[in-house]
């Protein structure tokens, strides 16, 4: 029992001053790429994190992280000597910096999706980096101690007149400034907007501080009287009221202008504050004191309340004239009107973010994900509501307790692509899911994966803030495995659509090949090989052949029928008479008129062979036999879809069969029937230069059939040839006839 006692005794954390004696003792005058010295950037961040009132690990963190690349085994060394904790909250700081600049610059360079725009696919990218970081973040303190450095560094550039890399300034306005008004860390956020700003745009900043004729100082000064003021009459008129406000600062300004197309002098809430009352009749009441005070402008009143803006918010909003002559807003609302407005549905920093200009219209943020930062806004808050009292360190212990616990456990993860372009992946998400958001052909051809420059199995889940590098090879496709929910290769459910739909897609290929070679032998049982297919399919009822093809090799139409429409068919198209070439005969015996095959079948002698009309196979092909009913043996080539569809039926009636010896060996006297495919552009004459390349090849034309379409023509050669080297020679010739785009042999 006394050893679990002087275990669970925590080890007592070090003092802030312990912690920048001990930087400063290790990294001398060392100075950061900014030039600030590495001590006083220390200093200056955790002085912005205690301003913010966080936990001492936090604070130490905050001075500690910028020292780790000046340790050995940083994590060791600072582990022991200020604990576990802040060792940890180092190590996610700086994991979370080396996912700044170079994914904004992708963000900047993104590539335009189907249907948006370069700037709509900028702002998505620029969307996505953050909630990355703040998915990233183990603890929400790492994204304070991230916004309190950035700031730091922006003043130090701004005391010693320095002009930072443009995409500091311009990372500081995308990224960290709205991160700190989601948290609604107001302290951070105005400054941050400020001196970025300051720096992208030198001359408007200029121009706007210029017309704004008062300091800061003033300003602030003007509001905390005017409260004062306005706090009095409140308590006479016994209204119980919190009053709070601030003026608005340069970039706000400027974005103000810039949105809603104002001049300066059009800008009344320049200056405002805010009144939150406990009903709704208390509203209306402050509003009668407020006019009372000071004179309203009758056109810059909003009721809100009675007529509710489309997303929920209520509030009064009103413009008086000071003083001092000069304008300044009111708003007005119930404590409930209050919570909504920050942590609901309505909440500001969507409306903030709005648009192209900013308001523009509605963020578009699910509301999951508006819940998630309504509840991290939640504890910052109590956080910094809670009193320093007697007992101060014991109230102050749940909320940060919970914070330590708190990230954004954001539906998505979100990786990188290796030009640093953010991804959004489901939970569990895989380099396929990956794989297939890019791209469904890098998907379908994805089949090896690197992640942070490591090859993984292509089921790994990944994790948020990893590199992903898919290896791809040129063709091919999916793997039916993939979509075995217990391998886990896919998550998403748009990455198993796309296999699916790839699957689905050779299946009709490969129905639409079997129907076509059903119907062509049907066709030839029956005597009608010159038979337009087209008028046949309409004829049956179908809109293309290839229609009629998926049916019939779905074994969902009758061949019956087809053989019932032949009987009665239009009469056969017209021969295409062979000019004088095609008629000199080659020298060699035909097979397709009763000559030798010269096949072998293994095992078995003198058995009837004939050549299959669907692939006709010649040497040096690589051909197998399939046992037919009653005439004999027939003869495919080892690729044809026919015989592999009938060969999966009936393996029992697949023999081996090979060329015979002279065959191989070119002795043989045999030629062989084969189909060759021509498209080219139809002109004068195009069927006499084909002519002239078969007579210079000695090879006999036995079947033509032409078709033109739309000024293209489609010619099938039926030829005799003695192997297929002869074939390829004729394709290499007609390739090059004037207008022929393709020729090839008929698969």
């Amino acid at each position: 029992m006394n050893t679990e006692i002087v275990t669970s005794t925590p080890h007592p954390i070090p003092s802030f001053d312990e912690a920048m004696v001990f930087v400063r003792e290790h990294a001398g005058e060392v100075r950061l790429s900014s030039g600030e010295l590495l001590a006083d950037h220390a200093a200056g961040t955790a002085s912005i994190m205690r301003k913010l009132n966080v936990d001492p690990p936090a604070v130490l963190a905050a001075a500690l992280f910028a020292l780790t690349p000046h340790l050995q085994d940083p994590e060791r060394v600072i582990a022991d000597n200020f604990g576990e904790e802040v060792a940890l909250l180092v190590g996610d700081v700086r994991k979370l910096l080396r996912l700044g600049t170079v994914s904004l610059r992708a963000a900047q360079n993104a590539i335009p999706e189907a249907g948006r725009d370069a700037q709509a696919a900028r702002r998505a990218q620029v969307e996505a980096l953050r909630k990355m970081l703040l998915a990233f973040a183990q603890d929400i303190r790492v994204v304070l101690i991230r916004l309190a450095s950035r700031l730091q560094s922006l003043r130090y550039y701004a005391a010693a007149k320095l002009t930072p890399s443009p995409d500091v300034a311009r990372e500081t306005l995308d990224i960290y400034a709205p991160l700190a008004n989601r948290l609604g860390i107001w302290q951070l956020k105005w400054e941050l907007e400020d001196l970025a700003f300051r720096f992208e745009e030198p001359a408007t900043y200029k121009r706007i501080a210029k017309l704004l004729d008062e300091k800061r100082v003033e300003r602030e000064s003007y509001v905390a009287q005017a409260i004062e003021r306005l706090q009095q009459e409140l308590a006479a008129a016994q209204i119980r009221a919190e009053v709070s406000g601030r003026p608005k600062h340069i970039y706000s300004i400027w974005r103000k202008m810039r949105g809603k197309e104002l001049d300066f002098a059009e800008l009344y809430d320049v200056r405002a504050f805010r009144v939150i009352v406990p009903d709704i009749k208390d509203c209306y009441t402050v509003l009668g004191i407020v006019h009372n005070l000071w004179q309203p402008v009758p056109k810059e009143f909003d009721d809100y309340i009675s007529r509710p803006k489309p997303n929920g918010y209520k509030s009064l909003h009103t413009v008086v004239i000071g003083d001092d002559g000069r304008a300044f807003e009111v708003q007005i609302r119930t404590q409930e009107m209050h919570q909504f407005a920050e942590y609901g549905v309505a909440a500001h920093w969507r409306y903030k973010e709005a648009g192209t200009r900013g308001y523009g219209g509605q963020f578009a943020a699910t509301e999951k994900y508006d819940e998630k930062i309504a509840w991290l806004r939640q504890l910052l808050a109590w956080k910094d509501e809670v009193s320093e009292g007697e007992h101060g360190e014991q109230r102050t212990a749940q909320p940060w307790e919970q914070l330590r616990q708190a990230t954004l456990d954001d539906d998505h993860i979100y990786v990188l692509t290796p030009q640093a372009r953010v991804i959004p992946l489901p939970h569990g998400a895989t380099p396929i899911d990956f794989a297939y958001h890019l791209h469904s052909e890098v998907g379908h051809r994805c089949r090896g994966a690197r992640v942070d420059g490591a090859m993984v199995p292509l089921n790994t889940p990944l994790q948020n803030g990893q590199t992903v590098e898919i290896v791809a090879v040129k063709e091919g496709g999916p793997s039916r495995d993939w979509l075995n929910p217990q391998l886990g290769y896919l998550q998403s459910s748009r990455a198993r659509q796309k296999v699916r739909a790839w699957f689905n897609a050779v299946e009709v290929q490969e129905h639409i090949a079997s129907g076509r070679a059903m119907v062509e032998k049907t066709l030839q049982r029956e005597g009608k090989t010159s038979v337009n297919l087209d008028q046949l399919a309409a004829k049956l009822g179908f809109k293309t052949t290839d229609d009629l093809f998926s049916v019939v090799g779905k074994e969902e139409f009758s061949l019956r029928l087809v053989e019932q429409a032949l009987h009665d068919a239009p009469p056969p198209e017209p021969v295409v008479e062979a000019p004088e070439q095609f008629e000199k005969r080659s020298s060699g015996a035909s097979v397709a008129r009763g000559a030798s095959t010269g096949v072998l079948v293994v095992g078995v002698d003198a058995l009837l062979t004939q050549l299959a009309r669907c692939c006709r196979p010649a040497p040096p092909d690589d051909i197998c036999g399939f046992v037919t009913r009653g005439k004999g043996m027939s003869i495919h080539r080892s690729d044809c879809p026919t015989f592999q569809r009938m060969a999966d039926r009936a393996p029992e009636r697949v023999l081996q069969t090979a060329w015979s010896a002279d065959v191989m060996s070119g002795r043989g006297q045999s030629v062989y029937p084969v189909d060759l495919s021509i498209e080219a552009t139809d002109r004068q004459g195009l069927l006499r230069d084909i002519s002239e390349v078969f007579a210079r090849e000695k090879m006999n034309v036995i079947g033509v059939k032409t078709q033109s379409r739309r000024n293209a023509a489609f010619m099938q050669f039926t030829v005799e040839v003695q192997s297929a080297a002869q074939i390829q020679r004729a394709c290499t010739l007609l390739g090059e006839v004037t207008g022929v785009v393709r020729a090839s042999r008929k698969n």
